[in-house]
């Protein structure tokens, strides 16, 4: 591992963390093991990471210089509390999650015992496979971590790939709400699409749609340019 690498650990292997774990391994990182729950989990995870070691999230926390914690929002208080009630975490950790709505005051259990936090939210939708590496490349990531850390956060956050975005700590909901509303409306109105062209006949509607759907994109985004910055 060169020098300024992490020994990294990743908790959850749905389809977020094995492709953030193989973008940091991309980068230089060395990929400790990742907490894998299930044979569906772990063929995922050795799909991505192939001859990845499964660990407990324990041994992870144990073994690692940097926890990424990939689950699902509502187990990350609970997950994150109880490895601290067990003294799992560690002075001048990294422990990342990567729930959106979240910022760094779900981490507080583990910043209580000398962990460093930082919240990393690429914004995409994952398919959990290393296409999504790719993806990486167009996306930016939210960040969110305590002014002194910030720098890191956005480090890593170029090194998955995606171009670091700060949003504060109580702009995570909004910022969540707002992701959600784009991608529940994009996904209802692509599969009411496909129903009916399905329903008379066209076949592979999703290569007729692809082209439609991607330049009304691009086209609503540059039809509505960002702001200016204000200095």
């Amino acid at each position: 591992m060169r020098p300024g690498r992490l020994g990294v650990g990743i908790i959850g292997a749905g389809r977020v963390g094995p492709v953030l774990g193989a973008a940091l391994a991309g980068a230089g990182h060395a990929i400790v093991g990742i907490d894998a729950t299930g044979e569906e989990a772990a063929d995922r995870a050795e799909a991505v990471l192939p001859g990845v070691a499964i660990l407990d999230a324990p041994t992870i926390v144990e073994r690692s210089e940097l926890v990424l914690i990939a689950v699902p929002s509502d187990e990350l208080p609970g997950l994150v509390a109880g490895l601290a009630a067990t003294g799992a975490w560690q002075p001048g950790q990294i422990v990342v999650h990567t729930a959106p709505e979240h910022g760094i005051e779900v981490l507080r259990p583990a910043a209580a015992r000398g962990a460093i936090p930082i919240a990393l939210h690429p914004a995409m939708t994952f398919s959990g496979t290393s296409l999504d590496l790719a993806r990486l490349l167009e996306a930016t990531i939210a960040v969110t971590a305590p002014r002194p850390v910030l720098p890191i956060g956005q480090a890593l956050a170029v090194e998955m790939g995606g171009e670091p975005i700060v949003v504060e700590e109580a702009d995570r909901p909004a910022y969540a709400e707002a992701l959600e509303a784009a991608r529940g409306f994009a996904e209802g109105i692509v599969a009411q699409a496909l129903r009916q062209l399905h329903e008379i006949g066209i076949e592979r509607p999703s290569r007729v749609l692809g082209g439609v759907v991607r330049s009304a994109v691009e086209t609503a985004l540059a039809r509505y340019p960002d702001p200016p910055v204000e200095p």
